[in-house]
């Protein structure tokens, strides 16, 4: 996950004064997920880092921090909390094209950026901005 940073979740969970296993156990993932996020073992599922972050009161910008001028689409969903599915459906579209707009695999249509900066609750014009960074990055960089 792109701009993740396990020494602010570390900080939340701690800041919220709470172990490693009572996070797990409400937002109902496994302790060792959480230990593996800390320790930047693993990068997080959107979803689920939506549900420790919602135990910890904080959102998920606090935890996940990408600059407005670098953001690709996928970022503005992750800080949603949304997966790709998720975000498709609050659009109206179908999961794959979610998927080819974030990898800048296709081009953006007029109607696929309407619905889509609609469900990210951003204006069109950031989305196509997004696209075309998503579009241009250099060989090998994640979108």
């Amino acid at each position: 996950m792109r701009g993740f940073n396990p020494d602010a979740l570390r900080q939340a969970r701690l800041n919220a004064g709470y172990s490693q296993t009572e996070v797990a156990r409400v937002a109902k993932v496994g302790t060792g997920t959480i230990r593996r996020w800390e320790q930047d073992d693993s990068s997080p599922q959107v979803d689920l880092l939506a549900r420790v972050v919602e135990v910890l009161g904080v959102t998920i910008a606090d935890v996940v921090q990408v600059p407005v001028d670098e953001r690709y689409p996928g970022d503005w969903r992750v800080l949603l909390g949304l997966t790709q599915p998720q975000l498709g459906a609050k659009a109206g579209i179908t999961t794959q094209i979610v998927s080819s707009v974030e990898r800048g695999v296709i081009s953006l249509s007029d109607n696929a950026a309407e619905k889509l900066s609609a469900a990210l609750g951003i204006p069109e014009s950031e989305l196509r901005a997004a696209h075309e960074r998503a579009r241009n990055r250099p060989l090998g960089e994640p979108s």
